[in-house]
């Protein structure tokens, strides 16, 4: 069953003779805004240079150098002043267009048009009603294939080319939440540089403690104020360090502590640097390791 264009406000059109080196006004829209296809009873037309398509008032824009030589036109043009005009012939049909004119002149007698030819890439383009009523040719629209079919022999046509599946959505991948252990991580080293203060708890300035409690308290962890506090009310020793364990120093008692990063190295808040990197393994911090607790 032939089901006209009904959506392209009854009509379609048609892209004409290839045209280089002048500049014309091109349509509103562009071959890229929406393609389609024009097939020729069984045969599906290509075109070269520049691709039909659908401009914003709903009318189709085919080449029309292709789908007039296919039907048996020759076509030639000339440049009359800012306008180019196109002549079609067969042995039956003078047909003559004017770009910005909106009518066409066929063996003398002059056609109104839908839309007047425009030019696009050095290529002029007509409505294709004018091809259905002027070349006598039925023309049937594909929609689920986007084809006009240009049914010269009279007879319906099934369309030459269909178009493949829709891609299945992109599943985005979803976000990666850090664990505990590295947000802890990221929380103690934004304040990587902040000064030390004695009895310090926040990023003005913070003491060994009040830098590891502020940390942990970020997270929803609640510890105690002091190094000492914190090493006698933690139960969890460990040997085995993880990152985001604390980790503790001593003179005679304990009076350091820091957050254990990984690879032997963990960050606290130190009367000489403020809060800083520094390593298990230096000659300073390993005489006063006194062990390591779990907080997480």
């Amino acid at each position: 069953m032939k089901v006209l264009a009904k959506r392209f406000i009854g009509s379609c059109a048609v892209l004409c003779a290839a045209v280089p080196l002048f500049t014309a006004q091109a349509a509103a829209a562009s071959p890229a805004d929406h393609p389609v296809k024009v097939q020729v009873n069984d045969e599906l037309l290509k075109f070269p240079e520049v691709q039909p398509y659908i401009d914003e008032q709903g009318v189709m824009q085919v080449p029309l150098r292709v789908l007039s030589e296919k039907l048996g036109y020759q076509v030639s043009w000339t440049k009359q002043a800012d306008a180019i005009v196109v002549t079609l012939l067969n042995k039956q049909q003078s047909i003559l267009l004017i770009t910005d004119q909106q009518q066409a002149i066929v063996n003398s007698k002059k056609i109104s048009l839908e839309s007047s030819p425009t030019v696009y890439q050095g290529n002029t383009y007509v409505p294709l009603r004018f091809i259905t009523e002027t070349f006598g040719s039925p023309i049937e629209w594909n929609e689920a294939n986007q084809i006009a079919i240009v049914d010269v022999d009279g007879k319906s046509h099934k369309p030459a080319w269909i178009a493949p599946p829709p891609a299945p959505p992109v599943m985005k991948a979803a976000a990666v939440v850090p664990s505990m252990p590295d947000q802890i991580v990221q929380t103690a080293n934004a304040y990587m540089g902040v000064p030390y203060m004695w009895g310090g708890t926040t990023p003005r300035g913070f003491d060994c403690s009040g830098f590891v409690r502020y940390v942990f308290e970020a997270k929803g962890i609640d510890l105690p104020r002091t190094s000492a506090e914190m090493h006698s009310a933690l139960s969890n020793s460990v040997t085995d360090l993880q990152v985001g364990d604390l980790v503790f120093f001593a003179a005679k008692t304990v009076n350091h502590v820091g957050i254990y990063l990984g690879n032997d190295q963990f960050i606290s808040s130190t009367t000489s640097r403020g809060v800083t990197v520094e390593s298990l393994s230096s000659s300073y911090w390993s005489a006063r390791y006194v062990g390591a607790k779990r907080v997480l």
